[in-house]
């Protein structure tokens, strides 16, 4: 019984040390050593990127015309157009009661008729009161008030004249016209309703045109030209190509940022004024330093990338990223441009990884933005 007990206590220190790690050795060393990870690497390339300022703002018209009775105390009678109306210039958009205004017309032509009819007479009384003053019959005195007669008959023409044409022109007023051509924006106008002069019957957008009011801060509006191309994307998904304007002269006191117009084409489909709209306004091509966007990780809110060193090591370093054409995105600061980059997997190293490097298939080199 003794003999197997001390056979059982040798076979259990063989296998106590058949575990221990080799002297000098730690398992960490062990683990290190081999790669754990199969990476490609890259290099960063330099690109020329569009340069572009992003805006939110909200779509607007391009000009507002208010529409208004300008004869009082009438009654509208008919109301030709709805909101969403296109109308051309000169069109009749309502009709005010003219029935009174005919009648004052016809009473102030029967007075210029009156009128006229009393002017002949006194300018053929001043003919015969110069013949006859010539030939000696008439004093000076009678020719005077003879020519006075005629002067007053005439100023009498005129004035009935003046009221016959104020008149027609009250007349015309009981028509509502379209001031130019464009879409109605808002009717007020209600058969029925006495209006007074100055009351807004219609609101129309003038050339059925709108615009987009961009706010961009202080710092950028120095950025902006006159006609730089604009990409705009309304709430509804429209998406519209415009151009710059007009930067506004002065900056907001509350907000401290700047409002940019921006012109749109006629048809905007189903873009309307008054929607919120976000856009980016391009301000030209500059070069920049860019790497696949499947090389950069973000963590907690940061960016980074993995280069390799000579020792096949992974580095995590810090970056700023700016813009974005297809799959490459701009590194700003924190990486130089012959680093070796970790195209892909980052997500799977931490710093001081050791990897194995393999051959990338050849890329074609990225294209310039458009």
């Amino acid at each position: 019984m003794t003999k197997i007990y001390r056979t059982f206590g040798l076979l259990c220190g063989l296998t106590l040390l058949a575990g221990i790690p080799a002297q000098g050795q730690t398992p960490a060393a062990q683990s290190a050593a081999k790669p754990s990870l199969t990476v490609t690497v890259t290099t960063p390339q330099t690109a020329s990127l569009a340069q572009k300022i992003s805006a939110n703002g909200n779509l607007a018209a391009w000009q507002e015309a208010i529409v208004g009775a300008e004869a009082n105390g009438l009654k509208i009678t008919e109301v030709r157009v709805n909101v969403g109306d296109r109308v051309q210039r000169g069109d009749v958009l309502a009709v005010l009661q003219a029935d009174g205004l005919r009648a004052e017309l016809a009473q102030a032509e029967g007075t210029l008729a009156e009128a006229t009819a009393s002017a002949q007479e006194a300018k053929a009384q001043a003919d015969r009161a110069r013949s006859l003053q010539q030939q000696g019959f008439f004093s000076n005195a009678q020719l005077s008030q003879a020519l006075a007669a005629d002067a007053s008959a005439q100023a009498r023409v005129q004035s009935a004249r003046a009221l016959v044409q104020l008149q027609n022109v009250r007349l015309s007023q009981t028509q509502v016209r379209a001031p130019d051509a464009g879409v109605i924006s808002a009717r007020q106008a209600t058969v029925g309703s006495v209006v007074g002069a100055g009351t807004e019957l219609f609101r129309l957008i003038r050339q059925g045109r709108i615009e987009w009011r961009a706010e961009v801060t202080a710092a950028e509006i120095g950025r902006i030209q006159v006609g730089a191309p604009v990409q705009i994307k309304a709430a509804s998904g429209q998406v519209l190509q415009g151009k710059v304007r007009m930067v506004a002269p002065s900056v907001d006191a509350q907000t401290r940022n700047a409002l940019v117009y921006v012109d749109l084409p006629a048809q905007t489909g189903s873009a309307r004024a008054g929607m919120y709209a976000q856009g980016e306004i391009a301000l030209g091509q500059s070069q920049a330093l860019t790497v696949p966007q499947s090389a950069v990780v973000v963590r907690d809110g940061f960016s980074y990338v993995y280069t390799v060193g000579a020792d096949q090591k992974v580095t995590q370093l810090k970056v700023q990223t700016g813009r974005q054409s297809g799959d490459r995105v701009e590194v700003t600061s924190g990486l130089k441009a012959e680093a070796r980059v970790v195209a892909s997997g980052g997500a799977f190293l931490n710093h001081g990884d050791t990897v194995r490097v393999v051959d990338a298939p050849a890329l074609p080199a990225a294209p310039a933005a458009k």
